[in-house]
């Protein structure tokens, strides 16, 4: 039978409504269940997908919502079948908290991708065992199952660590699906939070990197980030110079656009992954498909996948680029965030939540 400890009042910062902000709230927090992890969250990553929860751009955000799932910090305490976890842990969490750990694809270490009603969400979900809605990382503390727990190592500073949890396994997730390593052609579209960290990790992985973008001010950039080579698509001279030329396009464009040119640079049996943009996507010619392209699309990792990202970051110094944030600067965060003036992602330092 499983026991329960006290709920935990928590303060906050969450919408109310579409229009709201993000601002001071106080949530609840479930007490500990014979499996369940207390944490202490240090940091939390801002990503573009908590303007658009807060905001309910997607439609189906339940108020009052706390965003945030890009998460660390420190162990306080634990229930009592816990083995993996120990009191002052250095830990994480990334966009889910549970899934039904038995289906096929659970048991491939495929949570994300869950038979059995999909992951749970670690914010605008809704709890497996007793239907509370779940709270994000934009709080003081958190509560998640053991298993959806994971390690940061020691080499991993934790303000960086934190948006490892999305930007870092979303990006790292497709390369590894599709083997990329050493003598790979890889290309990235896209040079934001996603698109940065996928030059980082491509190249620790061996792989040739071009950073695809359709200015030459991300020229300078591509080339501090580790990239390779540098191809602007507006040039239709250089492009049709590297038409098949790629074996890999980690698209991480975050809106509509068209993906036809980077179909086009692609070799036979070459791959384009979208990661980035939520949307409908314009009509492509289907001859250009039967080149035996690739078109898919990628999310999170499983809970091992992630735990072997945050370790092959570790091992190979690969941080992604930050700005550290009060909790009071969050909407502030987000008007920048829109206008594209981060290099390459916010850190919300939750101390200042604690000293508010």
């Amino acid at each position: 039978m499983t026991t329960q400890t006290n709920a935990y009042p928590t303060r906050a910062y969450g919408a109310t409504a579409p229009d709201s902000g993000v601002g001071p709230i106080e949530i609840t927090r479930r007490g500990l269940r014979d499996d369940d992890v207390l944490i202490d969250i240090s940091h939390c990553g801002i990503c573009h997908s908590d303007l658009h929860s807060a905001r309910n751009d997607w439609g189906r955000t339940t108020y009052p919502i706390v965003p945030g799932h890009e998460i660390v910090g420190t162990v306080a305490a634990v229930g009592e079948a816990v083995t993996r976890h120990k009191v002052g842990d250095r830990v994480a969490i990334g966009c889910m908290v549970d899934s039904c750990m038995e289906c096929k694809h659970c048991d491939q270490d495929l949570e994300q991708y869950c038979l059995q009603g999909g992951m749970t969400g670690t914010y605008n979900g809704t709890d497996r065992r007793d239907g509370t809605p779940t709270y994000g990382g934009y709080s003081e503390r958190i509560v998640c199952r053991e298993e959806f727990v994971l390690k940061v190592p020691d080499g991993l500073p934790m303000a960086e660590a934190a948006p490892l949890l999305c930007a870092g396994i979303t990006t790292y997730s497709p390369l590894r699906t599709w083997k990329v390593g050493p003598g790979s052609k890889v290309a990235v579209a896209g040079l934001g939070g996603l698109g940065h960290m996928g030059v980082k990790l491509a190249a620790a992985m061996g792989a040739e990197v071009t950073v695809l973008s359709r200015t030459e001010d991300k020229r300078a950039d591509a080339e501090k980030l580790g990239a390779h080579a540098f191809l602007n698509t507006s040039d239709k001279d250089a492009m049709k110079a590297k038409a098949g030329y790629f074996d890999l396009v980690l698209n991480t464009i975050p809106v509509r656009h068209d993906i036809t040119p980077y179909l086009q640079l692609l070799r036979i049996d070459g791959v384009q992954v979208l990661v980035g943009v939520i949307d409908m996507l314009p009509e492509i010619h289907s001859m250009l498909l039967l080149g035996r392209k690739v078109l898919t699309g990628s999310g999170i990792g499983g809970l091992a996948e992630t735990q072997e990202m945050l370790d092959f970051c570790a091992e190979h110094g690969i941080l992604p680029e930050i700005e550290t944030i009060r909790i009071e600067d969050v909407n502030h965060a987000y008007e920048r965030m829109e206008a594209s003036d981060v290099k390459y992602r916010f850190v919300i330092d939750m101390e200042s939540l604690r000293q508010s």
